[in-house]
């Protein structure tokens, strides 16, 4: 399997705190990967750290064929590089439609000029619609996005991310406050996703993570604390124990 990004001892500290420590990571171009650990285990820094947020002390984060450095990049530049980042609440533009949002999101030249002169062709309007299938929003096109529920918001805005064409898809606790088939479809639609590119979640909801059926990395401390399925991870002593508190 080929590795789309590799993190390879990175450690970060916040006013003496040790948020990421050592950490190593890697994931190939078309697989699904859960991340799990407890509160302050080093899950948002993690993400924060790939995304170009945060700059950490020391260490390598090495990205696509080239095998690029993403710590000399901008956030901007790391995002048109093909990562995309979806925050655990959906942040959509409500006043517009479904399509409007879909195809404002679509990848295209982002100068002044292009901007300037953007007719709407019938690519884009095709793109829109599957894009809208994928996400099983197809019914809600002409809907304003604030008329959505909770889930169909977080459903568009993973749909707004896949329309840049992102090669790596990072995404913050999917399942929080949606129901219950709410969250089989977005299970659905992130292993549809991670068919054709790599999809990390970080998630709490482990019933969530078992639909899932990917590969498990727990984080304790700022560091893999174990990587397996998750019945393999959540046998582990030292997991058992840190999420017992022992």
């Amino acid at each position: 399997m080929s590795t789309l990004l590799e993190v390879s001892g990175v450690s970060v500290t916040f006013d003496g705190f040790r948020a990421i420590n050592n950490l190593s990571f890697q994931i190939g171009k078309a697989e699904m990967r859960a991340i799990i650990g407890p509160n302050g285990a080093g899950k948002t820094t993690f993400m924060d750290i790939v995304t170009g947020k945060t700059r950490p002390d020391e260490g390598r984060v090495i990205w696509g064929d080239k095998s690029v450095s993403l710590l000399k990049m901008s956030e901007a530049q790391i995002a048109r590089a093909g990562v995309g980042r979806k925050f655990q609440r959906p942040t959509v533009f409500e006043d517009q439609s479904v399509f409007d949002n879909l195809l404002l999101a679509l990848k295209k030249d982002r100068n002044p000029f292009s901007v300037l002169f953007y007719k709407r062709g019938p690519s884009d309007t095709e793109k829109v619609h599957t894009l809208a299938e994928q996400i099983g929003l197809t019914d809600h096109l002409p809907r304003k996005s604030g008329e959505l529920s909770h889930g169909q918001k977080q459903w568009l805005e993973i749909g707004m991310l896949l329309a840049q064409e992102p090669q790596l898809l990072l995404v913050d606790e999917p399942a929080a406050g949606m129901t219950p088939e709410e969250r089989e479809h977005t299970t659905s639609i992130l292993v549809e996703a991670a068919k054709t590119r790599a999809v990390v979640v970080v998630e709490h909801d482990m019933e969530f993570v078992r639909r899932l059926n990917c590969k498990v990395t727990v984080l304790h401390e700022g560091s893999v604390l174990a990587e397996g399925s998750l019945d393999h991870v959540t046998s582990n002593q030292e997991v058992i124990d840190v999420y017992l508190g022992r």
